[in-house]
This record gives C-alpha cells, structure tokens and sequence, in this order.
C-alpha cells in the first residue's frame, strides 16, 4: 500500500462500460484463464496475522489452486513458515520473487535477511527483493537499507536483486535505484485517489516514471490491484464490477506491452484491516475461504 496525492490522467477503459455483468464476468474468467505473469501470494488464514506460524499444509492448499493462473508468485517474508512458500512453489513449477520482510526491528531484519541468503543459494529464490516500502515507512534509513541491499548482493552474485517500493521512490532516491539489479515497482492508482476509468492510463504513467528512473534496468511492477468492498477513497471506488475490470485492464495491458506484473493478490486478507481500514480486507481474487469472488 502506497498512499500519494497526485492528478488525473486521461480517460482509459478498454471497451468494457459496455458489458453487461454476466459479460465481464465472462471476460474476466477468459483473462484469468489465459494465465498471470505473477501473483503476490497470499498466506495468512482467517484470525492469523504476521507472525504467527504459517504450515506446510496451509501454503501447499493454496499454491494448488492458484498453480493453473501464474507463472510465478511473489513472497513476503523468510521467517515464520513463510521460508517454505518459495521451496513448494518450486515443486509445484512456479518461479518465486523472494522478499526479506524489513522493518525497525533490527535482529528481525538479521533473520530475514539470513533466510533469503540461505533460501537463495539453496537454489529456490529466482528473484530477491530486499524489504517491502521501507522508504515510504520510515522504518529504516536509507544508509541502512543500502547495507542491506548491498550484502544480499554479495552473498548470491548469480541473482538479481532488488527493492520494492513505491515507483516514485525510485525518482526521489537515486542511490537505492542505482543499487539495485532490478526495479521493483508497487504502482497503485487506487491508493492515489484515482477513478477506475482514468486508472489504467495512470498505471502507464506510474510504470513509465519508474522506467526513467531506472535508466535502463528492468522495471517489474511489483504490486497492483483493485479492492472490491470499503470505503469510497476520493475517486477510487471499491466494487466487484471496478475489482474486475482493474484486473482484466491490468492483465492485456501488460502482456501487450511485455511488462512483468505482480498482481495483488491472490488471497484475502483480513488482518489488513489495521493498516488500511475495511478494504484492506478484500483485495484477493479468491475469497478468505478460497474461492473465486468473481
């Protein structure tokens, strides 16, 4: 979640006003169907939050219904059981962009940082994502994550490594920009204020500032999507109907354009609620009980 107040872009909506809501379901499920580049993995169950211990059983039930839609899944944290999400989505043949979850704890952040290096050189991280809107939290400084980005770097040579963050973070921090193999980049035109039908023209937008930025590095947007119930934010409308068009927008737009996509996120979540109020809830293609909301 990355909050900023910004403009309005121009209008974008893909032809899809004009279905009936029997039509954009049947276009959704044509697009999901079709396959994600990469979803952002979802592990927690109803009445759990992080820190507590996730199991074996718990991530192999849930990889198994989203193995048909993506190619990769992106994780979170390396402690907890959430060590275990990148080794069984090897054996389930999805690649894995790995995070170390960092925060202003700093013997947590040893063990994240340890539990990414270990899983990586045991051959289960594709990509290596070294904290999660650090910058944008405060939680650490930028002399800090740089130390932390830079050691991850040193110990697995063989894999990209990167920090994921909002994309105007990239603009505002050259240092960690230039520090990075790879840009990871969580655009959120929801979180932003902006209306469903400007949203994807917005995201392009988000996208193509932190390519400038990246002055030719890869650029993989690390996190987007659209809540489908909550509250109203400025001219951000949570709905089933806005949730699936977001999706379906965001899914041809990027294998058009060959942009790698993490969309978030697989599961809903409802101890999200304490950071982000009632939508925070309701971010998951599946429901809290596993099923397909839409």
């Amino acid at each position: 979640m990355s909050v900023r107040s910004n403009k309005i872009l121009s209008l974008s909506t893909r032809g899809l006003d004009n279905k009936t809501p029997k039509g954009l379901r049947n276009v959704f499920k044509r697009v999901l169907n079709n396959g994600m580049h990469g979803l952002c993995f979802s592990p927690y169950e109803e009445g759990q939050e992080p820190g507590d211990i996730i199991t074996e059983a718990q991530i192999r039930r849930r990889m198994k219904i989203i193995k048909p839609y993506t190619k990769w899944i992106r994780s979170f944290s390396c402690t907890d059981g959430n060590e275990l999400i990148p080794k069984i989505a090897h054996e389930f043949g999805i690649k894995t962009m790995v995070g170390a979850w960092l925060g202003n704890d700093n013997e947590i952040n040893k063990k994240e940082i340890a539990g990414l290096i270990k899983l990586a050189k045991a051959g289960y991280v594709d990509l290596a994502a070294v904290g999660n809107e650090v910058m944008y939290r405060g939680d650490l400084t930028e002399k800090e994550l740089l130390a932390f980005i830079n050691e991850v770097k040193k110990e697995i040579p063989e894999i990209p490594v990167g920090y994921v963050d909002a994309y105007y973070e990239f603009e505002e921090r050259p240092n960690i920009t230039e520090a990075c193999d790879v840009i990871f980049a969580n655009c959120y035109p929801y979180w932003e204020g902006c209306s469903l039908e400007y949203s994807l023209l917005y995201m392009k937008d988000m996208y193509n500032r932190a390519l400038k930025a990246a002055k030719g590095k890869k650029v993989i947007i690390s996190e987007t999507g659209w809540t489908n119930s909550g509250q109203v934010f400025h001219g951000a409308v949570p709905s089933y109907e806005n949730a699936m068009k977001y999706f379906i927008n965001s899914q041809e737009w990027s294998k058009e354009e060959g942009i790698d996509l993490f969309y978030f996120s697989s599961f809903d979540e409802s101890w999200k609620v304490s950071a982000e109020g009632d939508v925070g809830a309701c971010w998951g293609l599946w429901d809290k009980d596993e099923k397909l909301k839409f």
